[in-house]
């Protein structure tokens, strides 16, 4: 059984999406390589995992590993399952205050960054899918964009500020383009804006308005609920934003900033006395 043959089965028969085998294939050959065989025993694979799960590796790191460890004991026929350690709850630190966003964005050099960081910070859409948008995906007529096969490969609407179709629209008339075009590309080539030149851009500012906090595209999609959620936002609304397929998902914000939860209370409290 070869890498390649592994890579077919999670194509065809699991119907995996491309970043998801990279994952897999790299936790099975990093597997494969500790414990010295390309068919390890199911004693193997248990004690692998085993000293996995005790490792401090993050959760979502821990349970890709045993999910791909899985997977390639099924595929070379020695099925094997293991148990699911309990998600710990997460807290979102690091949050940028509003005043923190008008900084990054006003440490914009050109029309490009700065529809870049505020299309970003109003809408809260993800990394990939800022960097698929294309030109018919915008109906700035009323501050709407069409997120094409997001997260999980559904899409939805998401809403921006008038004043960030306004940069937007700015935008576009210094770089014109057709209904069909990306609307990032990066420079140079004009090739289609990637992750890692969005990563590069926030870095950058980051280091021009000189904050320690590590300046990345989840952040702001951290900040847009966060800060939704102190203007009094419901959390329905924050998850149709963020295109989050659990209201769990979007419960996070809660545990993260209590005191959001204890103005509420404060204000529909009863009086006694």
């Amino acid at each position: 059984m070869t890498n390649n043959d592994f890579e077919k089965f999670l194509t065809i028969k699991k119907g995996l999406q491309p970043i998801t085998i990279f994952g897999y294939l790299g936790a099975v050959r990093r597997f494969k390589a500790i414990v010295g065989s390309d068919n390890p025993t199911i004693q193997q694979a248990e004690d692998y995992i085993f000293s996995f799960y005790k490792s401090s590796y993050s959760y979502t790191y821990k349970m890709g590993t045993a999910l791909a460890v899985e997977t390639w004991m099924s595929f070379i026929g020695l099925p094997v399952k293991f148990g699911r350690q309990k998600k710990p709850r997460t807290i979102i630190k690091n949050i940028l205050t509003e005043a923190e966003v008008t900084k990054l964005i006003f440490s914009c050099r050109n029309i490009r960054e700065t529809a870049i960081i505020s299309l970003l910070a109003y809408s809260g859409i993800r990394c990939k899918e800022i960097c698929n948008l294309k030109i018919k995906d915008l109906d700035l007529g009323k501050n709407i964009v069409r997120v094409v096969e997001g997260k999980g490969f559904k899409d939805r609407l998401v809403y921006m500020s008038s004043e960030c179709t306004r940069i937007i629209l700015k935008y576009l008339s210094e770089y014109p383009r057709s209904e069909e075009d990306y609307l990032f590309t990066t420079l140079k080539e004009n090739n289609k804006y990637g992750g890692q030149d969005l990563r590069k851009l926030l870095k950058n500012l980051g280091q021009r308005i000189n904050t320690e906090k590590r300046i990345h595209p989840y952040l702001l999609r951290h900040t847009l609920a966060t800060n939704m959620l102190n203007r009094g936002a419901n959390l329905l609304t924050i998850k149709n934003q963020l295109g989050h397929a659990w209201i769990e998902s979007t419960m996070v914000y809660i545990h993260s900033i209590g005191y959001g939860v204890k103005t509420d209370y404060d204000r529909f409290a009863p009086s006694y006395l």
